[in-house]
């Protein structure tokens, strides 16, 4: 696309840029430097012990390590970042998302140090770093806002009066903060004190900032942002909408444009509302500015987020613009390359975020190895993923794993396309919420376009744990023992003719046991030569041939159908991946550790994470649900309740302590 000589100047570039670090890690970082080397620029890496091996890392012209997993101690280190840019020459930083892209004083200092920040003005991240000034400046703007506290006083019963005048329901939020995290949705007066407690704790751990405002929360809302982008020539223009309404934890997991809730007369009027925003903030380079939009289409001001979004790849899908580049441009000095006119707005596109997240488990975070990572391409199909298969998900970061983006001519065709990859995805050693992702998109009021922010809530609660069917299972189950076996059969070495499973016994079948989730599964089989076999699974006895095993795909053919596997082997697991479904199964051992059992009213944690609030002691009296320690990991709180009404009869850790997943952590003993 041409510069266009209306906007700005046409001089030569006031600062080339030749080597960026990139101060963030994951797909955003692969995503940048995709970005870099079209071109022509360097690229630094920067990571923490637990990211050594990530496969950003590798992906960089050099790399320099910040220090230790957690973020206070190296992500968030502006001087040890600053140093990088200084021994590997780097003359520009993008920071992505997170960590330090929204820091005023990490912009400042980038400044001082002659490195280019990629990004806005610390003035501008300043002033829309604070949501409740972000809001007074939207108002004097004249966009309008939604009402609610945002005065100077954090004390506790301040902030509880405040609320209860501005009438339930209301949403807490931490005014530095972003993502869903110190964000407390209040129903009603007896919720409030954990909940201003829990929500500024959560500010102060994410931001270095616990300070909270108060909004009156608005029903059944549609999320809605605009993306701008503005120069250092006084030109500032909008791309047009996001709908990001399917949420969890008041976090996006879809978001999509054009928005099926905007006309062409909204569109424009949300457009200029974003315009006046920026503008008020002499607003440079790429940001974007949220609004909520009401059942009745009155949108009102959220907030502006002053960085790259993680929703960028849907707008540059129909605009066939490349926002790092343009951000890129706009730092070196660059004017703006097109008008607001001319701006392209075709098609139609759909991002997916897939998290290493259980639904089932109130969508607790999950760590530990990608086994296996498979998805192969397709039209309209793109992929900005952080991990690979033998990739650590730690329990240090966000638990995104990768950004799906499917786009096409119409909705209909983005979203089928988006079924589809979702669908060819193999993903395993983690759960994920990769069937969550395609129960939406398969939701009749979904496809309709008929969603707000509750969607999940309203329409996929009671499936948030279902996973494959019985009948699945037992079929996964039968494709995972036929693998096993032609694995074993290929690695014979002392009887070369006779094939594995053989016994003298013909009629006693092999025997394999799995256990899936909460149930069990067990295959019999006979091998009858030629790669055939009779399989029994449950009360089912079927006739099987395999008809190739080329590791890791696995065909089977049973009568006149004839289907396809991937199958993953890790230790004592094994997961089959098909387009119908995904399954996980844990060999079962013959003679199970009972030292492993958990005890009768034993409490174990959820994940590895930290100890940050012990609540009860040994012999306290607690109640079913009570709250009895609050754990710290992947940025969020997650509390362990008690499981039954009884006494507190052991407790095996203290405030502050490191946990591992599945450790036992206090024992209600039955009244």
């Amino acid at each position: 696309m041409g510069r266009l000589s209306s906007l700005g100047s046409e001089r030569a570039l006031s600062r080339p840029i030749q080597k960026i670090l990139v101060a963030n890690r994951g797909e955003i970082a692969r995503r940048i430097m995709r970005t870099c080397r079209k071109m022509g620029i360097a690229t630094v890496a920067v990571y923490s012990d637990a990211d050594a091996d990530m496969p950003f890392v590798a992906e960089a012209d050099e790399a320099v390590r910040l220090g230790p997993a957690p973020s206070t101690e190296s992500y968030l280190r502006v001087d040890k970042i600053l140093e990088a840019a200084a021994l590997t020459n780097s003359d520009a930083i993008h920071p992505g998302y997170g960590f330090l892209a929204e820091n005023a004083t990490f912009a400042q200092a980038c400044g001082e140090a002659d490195v280019t920040f990629i990004g806005p003005t610390p003035d501008a991240i300043g002033s829309m770093g604070s949501k409740r000034e972000a809001k007074a400046l939207a108002e004097r703007a004249g966009v309008p806002v939604i009402p609610g506290y945002d005065g100077s006083s954090q004390d506790p019963k301040v902030l509880a009066k405040e609320a209860i005048e501005i009438g339930f329901p209301v949403l807490l939020k931490a005014s530095a903060g972003g993502g869903g995290k110190g964000m407390k949705l209040v129903r009603q007066e007896a919720e409030l004190s954990d909940a201003i407690t829990s929500a500024a704790r959560e500010g102060e751990s994410s931001f270095g900032d616990g300070t909270l405002l108060v909004e009156k929360y608005i029903e059944d809302p549609r999320h809605v942002e605009i993306q701008i982008l503005g120069d250092h020539h006084g030109n500032l223009i909008h791309l047009n909408e996001r709908e990001c309404s399917i949420q969890r934890r008041h976090q996006k997991i879809i978001e999509e444009t054009p928005s099926p809730a905007l006309d062409t007369a909204l569109r424009n009027e949300m457009g200029e509302a974003a315009v006046l925003c920026g503008k008020a903030i002499a607003y440079q380079n790429a940001g974007t500015v949220e609004f909520i939009l009401a059942p009745d289409r009155r949108f009102y001001f959220l907030e502006v987020n002053t960085r790259l979004q993680v929703e960028h790849p849907v707008t540059e899908c129909v605009t066939g613009l490349d926002l790092v580049e343009e951000q890129i441009l706009i730092a070196q000095g660059e004017a703006l390359r097109m008008s607001q006119e001319a701006v392209r707005f075709e098609g139609a596109a759909i991002e997916t975020r897939l998290y290493a997240e259980d639904p089932g488990a109130g969508f607790l975070p999950q760590s530990g190895t990608v086994v296996d990572w498979d998805l192969p391409p397709a039209e309209g199909l793109r992929v900005d993923s952080g991990v690979e298969a033998g990739s650590e998900v730690s329990i240090h970061y966000d638990p995104m794993l990768a950004k799906i983006i499917t786009s096409g001519e119409s909705r209909p065709l983005a979203i089928q396309r988006m079924r589809r990859a979702l669908r060819s995805l193999s993903v395993q050693g983690v759960t994920t919420n990769r069937q969550l992702l395609l129960r939406v998109l398969e939701h009749p009021e979904f496809i309709a376009g008929d969603i707000d922010t509750h969607f999940i809530d309203r329409h996929l609660q009671e499936a948030l744990g279902e996973g494959a069917s019985e009948s699945d299972e037992q079929r996964a189950a039968m494709a995972a023992a036929l693998a096993e076996q032609q694995q074993r059969d290929r690695g014979r070495i002392l009887v070369p003719h006779v094939p594995s499973g053989w016994r003298n016994n013909y009629h006693t079948p092999q025997s394999v046991e799995y256990v899936v989730g909460d149930r069990e599964a067990c295959v019999d089989y006979r091998h009858l030569g030629d790669n055939r076999f009779t399989v029994w699974t449950g009360e089912e006895e079927r006739d099987v041939r395999v008809v190739s095993w080329e590791p890791p795909y696995l065909t089977l053919e049973e009568g006149s159908h004839r289907w396809n596997a991937r199958i993953t082997f890790d230790a004592d697991r094994t997961y089959v991946h098909t387009a119908r479904f995904n399954v996980g199964l844990v060999l079962k051992p013959r003679f199970p550790d009972k030292s492993l059992a958990i005890p009768a009213g034993g409490c174990v944690a959820p994940m590895p994470g930290k100890v940050i609030e012990l609540r009860v002691g040994e012999g306290d009296s607690v109640q079913a649900g009570q709250v009895l320690l609050i754990i710290e990991a992947m940025k969020m709180e997650h509390t362990v309740t008690a499981p039954q009404d009884g006494t507190v009869a052991q407790v095996t850790v203290d405030a502050g302590e490191q946990v591992d997943a599945d450790s036992l952590l206090i024992v209600v003993a039955e009244s």
